[in-house]
């Protein structure tokens, strides 16, 4: 678990659903959660927040065990407490635990006035913690120097490949959660480092890959609609990585 501003935790380990959609969609979900994830992460862009909803309450689960994040696309400023409604009444909820902006708004000028709407809205209890994705340090200071109030989170493409220490460092700095999503989309999983530290725990290139995330606090949501690599994916938490094995595996990033 990593901590969010508010005493809120998220889970290390999320499940992501873009393209996860309709009869398929709600099945993956389903066949996450009984695979053990306890986070899943969707938008409004996505459209498949209904199935999500149907999934969590056939789960059998409480609500209040599943960390949900859903998104605002940027197209959507000036109607952020609309969408938020939208989003938790196709979810079925009555809050969200994590509401994103989705990426910065296409007028830079939006972006604070937006920042604000969201923290309204999370101080009105309809999301217990904001943040953004796919923003840059810079815009998230721009963020915080007007309003005092830092994202929770900034999700962003993430893996081995793209690993940047200082980005890393910028985001623990200044109480950003770093959330990275297509681990797999953006890594080599035939790369000999990643197959010869999997070959030394007995799992796959991929599983090394989460495992890293994890051992660096970053949360990470890799999707698959498969049922044997879901459960594949979530079954991370019999192994850790090295101090050398971590370092090998940050090697491979840009530094």
């Amino acid at each position: 678990m990593a901590l969010l501003p508010g005493d809120v935790r998220i889970p290390l380990l999320g499940f992501g659903t873009w393209q996860a959609t309709g009869e398929a969609g709600f099945k993956a979900v389903l066949a996450a959660l009984d695979a053990g994830y306890r986070h899943i992460d969707t938008a409004t862009m996505y459209g498949n927040e209904e199935e999500i909803g149907r999934a969590v309450r056939e789960s059998g689960l409480r609500r209040e065990d599943i960390f949900i994040t859903t998104k605002l696309p940027p197209e959507r400023v000036g109607r952020e407490r609309e969408t938020i409604e939208e989003s938790l009444r196709a979810l079925g909820v009555d809050q969200v635990d994590l509401w994103l902006l989705h990426w910065p708004p296409a007028d830079p000028g939006d972006m604070i006035p937006t920042w604000r709407e969201m923290l309204a809205v999370r101080d009105t209890g309809l999301a217990r913690a904001v943040g953004v994705s796919n923003f840059s340090t810079t815009q998230i200071d721009e963020l915080i120097q007007a309003t005092e109030e830092n994202p929770a989170v900034n999700q962003i493409k993430w893996s081995p490949f793209l690993y940047d220490r200082q980005r890393h460092a910028e985001h623990r700095d200044r109480g950003v959660v770093l959330e990275g999503y297509s681990p797999f989309k953006t890594s080599d999983l035939s790369d000999p480092v990643l197959t010869r530290i999997a070959g030394a725990h007995n799992v796959s290139p991929a599983q090394v890959v989460l495992r890293w995330h994890i051992d660096h606090e970053i949360v990470v949501i890799p999707k698959s609609v498969t049922p044997d690599r879901i459960r594949a994916n979530a079954d991370v938490f019999g192994f850790s990585l090295t101090a050398e094995e971590m370092r090998d595996i940050d090697a491979l990033g840009k530094g």
